[in-house]
C-alpha cells in the first residue's frame, strides 16, 4: 500500500483553474486553424526531442526533424536511435493505459530497444543516482521490491481523487524515486505523466511540456532533490510541474494563434515575422527571459537571442536594470519620435 507521499498546496486550485482556462482557450483556437495536424506534428516532435535532450541525447532540432521524417542523418547513431524510438512510443499514447503495469513496460520496451540490455523488464540490480561531482544524491528502491513498488503506484493513481494534474505529477516523482529501470527512467517519467494527462484532455498530447522541462532543466532536478530530501514530499515537484504545464500551454497557444493569424488573417503580415512575435510575448510579461521566448516560440534560445539583439539595434527594444533582475520595454514609434 503506497502511504502519501505529498502534502496538498492550497495554491494548486488556483494553478489549476489557470490550466483549465487555458485548455479550453486552446480548444477554441485549435477549432479555427486550418493546419492544426501540421502543429501538433512539429510540436510532438519538438517535445519528444526535449525529452530525450534532458538525458544527453546531442541531436539538434533540425536533425530530430530529419529523424522524424525518416530522413538519412550524419549522426552518432545512438542518438538516432534513442530519438526513433522516443518518438515510436509516444505514439502508442492513444493506446496505452497509464494504469497498466504491463503497458508501462511494453513502452519502456519501445523506448530502449537496441539501448539497453534489459529493455522492457524492470532492474535486476539496485542502483544509485549520482551528480556530475560523483556525489550519491538518490538511491534507487531496492531491485526485489520494484514491481511490487511500480504496481502499487500505478493501483493509487487509478484509485486518487485528487485532479489529474496533480496525480500526473506525483506519478512522474513517484516513478523517478522508485527508478525502475537500469536507463530510461526521465524518459518514462515524461511520458506517464504525458499520458495520464491525455486520458484527463486529449490536447496534452500535443502539448510541449517536455520542451518547457528542457528549457528549465535545472529547476526540473531541483525539484525531485527536493521532494525526497531529507523526506519524501511531491509536492515541491508538482508545484514545479503545474508551473511547467501552464507554461507549456501558453506556448502551444501562442503558437496555435500565430498559425490561425497566417491561415486567416488575423494578425497580419508583421506577424509572420518572429520579431513582432517576441516584442508581443515581452509586452504581456516585461521580465520573461530568453529560454522562456524560446519555449514558448518553439525556437532555440540562440535564434532568439539573435532577434532580441536585432530589435536593440532597431531601438525598439531595451533593457531595464540588471540581466537578472531588471526587465524589457518595448519603445513604441511614438517613444522614439519623442526622445529625437
Amino acid at each position: 500500500m503506497i502511504p502519501e507521499f505529498f502534502r496538498v498546496d492550497p495554491s494548486w486550485d488556483e494553478q489549476i483553474e489557470r490550466i483549465v482556462a487555458a485548455v479550453e482557450r486552446v480548444a477554441a483556437i485549435e477549432g479555427t486553424a486550418a493546419d492544426t495536424p501540421t502543429l501538433r506534428r512539429a510540436t510532438r516532435v519538438g517535445a519528444v526531442h526535449s525529452s530525450v535532450v534532458i538525458e544527453g541525447n546531442r541531436l539538434s532540432p533540425v536533425e530530430a526533424v530529419a529523424v522524424a521524417n525518416g530522413d538519412v542523418v550524419l549522426a552518432p547513431q545512438r542518438d538516432v536511435e534513442e530519438l526513433r524510438n522516443a518518438l515510436a512510443a509516444y505514439e502508442l499514447v492513444d493506446r496505452l493505459d497509464p494504469w497498466s503495469v504491463g503497458d508501462l513496460l511494453e513502452a519502456h520496451r519501445v523506448l530502449t530497444t537496441g539501448l539497453v540490455a534489459e529493455a522492457g523488464a524492470f532492474r535486476t540490480v539496485d542502483v544509485e543516482i549520482v551528480n556530475p561531482f560523483g556525489d550519491v544524491i538518490h538511491t534507487g528502491s531496492r531491485h526485489a521490491k520494484v514491481p511490487r513498488l511500480v504496481a502499487e503506484l500505478l493501483e493509487w493513481g487509478r484509485a486518487c481523487e485528487h485532479h489529474p494534474l496533480v496525480v500526473s505529477g506525483a506519478v512522474h516523482f513517484l516513478i523517478e524515486h522508485i527508478h525502475p529501470f537500469r536507463d530510461g527512467n526521465g524518459r518514462i517519467g515524461r511520458l506517464w505523466q504525458t499520458l495520464i494527462l491525455t486520458r484527463w484532455e486529449p490536447l496534452f498530447a500535443w502539448t510541449p511540456t517536455e520542451t518547457l522541462i528542457a528549457a528549465h532543466q535545472s529547476g526540473y532536478y531541483e525539484a525531485l532533490q527536493a521532494s525526497r530530501d531529507p523526506d519524501i514530499d511531491a509536492a515541491p515537484f508538482i508545484s514545479f510541474m503545474l508551473g511547467v504545464i501552464g507554461d507549456a500551454l501558453r506556448g502551444y497557444e501562442d503558437a496555435a494563434t500565430r498559425h490561425v493569424g497566417i491561415n486567416v488573417g488575423t494578425h497580419g503580415a508583421a506577424e509572420r515575422d518572429p520579431a513582432e512575435v517576441v516584442l508581443r510575448l515581452i509586452t504581456a510579461d516585461p521580465h520573461i527571459t530568453a529560454a522562456g521566448l524560446a519555449a514558448r516560440m518553439g525556437l532555440t534560445a540562440r535564434h532568439v537571442e539573435r532577434l532580441i539583439k536585432r530589435l536593440r539595434d532597431e531601438g525598439r527594444l531595451v533593457r531595464v536594470g540588471s540581466r537578472k533582475a531588471g526587465q524589457w520595454r518595448t519603445v513604441t514609434s511614438r517613444d522614439a519620435s519623442w526622445r529625437g
